[in-house]
């Protein structure tokens, strides 16, 4: 693999690591805004302490020589167990046991936060002592210089999304091969939404297109699409929020046209998605996709939404709005303990259109649940 032909879009490497890391500690007053967003001071003592971590980060930046050890020693290392222990209640994960700790995955999961379903996913297996992911992420997210060197410092592949339709198609193999080709030839595990764009509505579901251009990019070298999914070892990982902090906000956003989109509302989701309190966070793995024969882009779409689908984390949220909407207590035993007067309590004063639509978000994932068990029934 010539990894220098995919510079542009891969993770910084070598002197590009080393330049990056430069850039961010002569950014000190970001790197304060940012901590500061997560825990914001209200004490002098609590100023002083955050000037003590802004120097402490820069202190672990000057042993930064590659983006495996940003990740480790900046992002698993500091600002993951921070934002966990300010909008997270408990962190969980299941199903590393069925992965090989020296061998790389395309670990494919379903969508809600944009940043951090993947560095999530990312702290599961760093405490599961499992190889770290590069994660690929849009490029409309990247809106300055210090924001591209945190996210290619942190194992950041760009998806480049505004361009014309024949170069954007062309840019799909591109970056599919570099899928490939770097799990099978460097043994470097990649993370991929299972779809472009967060699941607003709690409706996950793989668009096959995906899985179509990781055999499209290797169809010319005589690859044939079972060897190619055996090549990228697939992983479905299920994510799953107790609470979403931007449940009202997605179902604003999904009523509105999309033509409607408002500046800097990405941004806005991110740091309102960052901060946010989810309570409980859990992470399941699924089985790796290397044993069957796939011969079909919705065959492995179709095993990837099941294993999301079944191994989805449900918690009082969920089941809890799932009857509310439908109104019956098919699950009560589930949320008996659960102040459900305080979760509607979230959604008093919004249109009712917007209430239901966020409603029936966390309903879904019980409805998703219920489908794949009767087709196992």
């Amino acid at each position: 693999m010539d990894i220098n032909s995919y510079r542009d879009i891969a993770p910084y490497r070598g002197q590009d690591v080393l330049d990056a890391v430069e850039r961010v500690k002569a950014h000190e007053k970001a790197i304060a805004q940012f901590i500061a967003m997560l825990d914001p001071p209200r004490t002098n003592d609590e100023r002083l302490a955050l000037q003590e971590s802004v120097k402490h980060i820069v202190s672990l930046l000057d042993h930064v020589t590659t983006y495996e050890e940003f990740q480790r020693t900046i992002t698993a290392g500091f600002f993951l167990p921070k934002i966990v222990e300010k909008s997270v209640t408990a962190f969980t994960h299941s199903g590393t046991e069925k992965l090989a700790n020296d061998q790389a995955y395309l670990y494919v999961s379903n969508h809600r936060d944009i940043i951090l379903d993947c560095a999530l996913i990312d702290l599961a297996l760093a405490q599961a002592d499992q190889m770290l992911m590069e994660m690929a992420i849009g490029d409309n997210l990247l809106t300055n210089q210090f924001v591209t060197d945190l996210f290619k410092l942190n194992g950041g592949i760009v998806v480049k999304r505004t361009l014309p339709l024949r170069e954007k198609y062309l840019e799909s193999l591109r970056l599919s091969a570099y899928f490939v080709e770097s799990i099978s030839e460097r043994n470097q595990s990649i993370w991929v939404a299972q779809k472009s764009g967060r699941s607003k509505d709690g409706i996950d579901e793989t668009n096959p297109a995906i899985i179509k251009m990781l055999h499209l990019s290797q169809k010319r070298k005589g690859v044939s699409f079972s060897e190619v999914i055996k090549l990228s070892r697939i992983v479905p990982v299920a994510v799953s929020y107790e609470y979403d902090p931007l449940d009202v906000n997605k179902a604003a956003e999904q009523l509105r046209k999309q033509s409607d989109k408002r500046p800097y509302e990405d941004v806005i989701s991110m740091n309102k998605g960052l901060k946010g309190f989810k309570g409980r966070i859990h992470i399941a793995f699924g089985t790796p996709l290397t044993e069957a024969e796939y011969h079909t882009p919705e065959e492995v779409a179709n095993e990837i939404d099941r294993q999301i689908h079944l191994n989805y984390k449900l918690w009082p949220t969920n089941y809890f709005a799932y009857d509310h909407v439908n109104n019956t207590t098919t699950f009560a035993e589930q949320y008996r303990d659960f102040n459900h007067e305080t979760f509607l309590r979230r959604f008093a004063f919004r249109r009712e259109e917007v209430r239901d639509f966020a409603l029936n978000a966390y309903a879904n994932p019980v409805r998703s649940f219920l489908s794949q068990q009767a087709r196992l029934s």
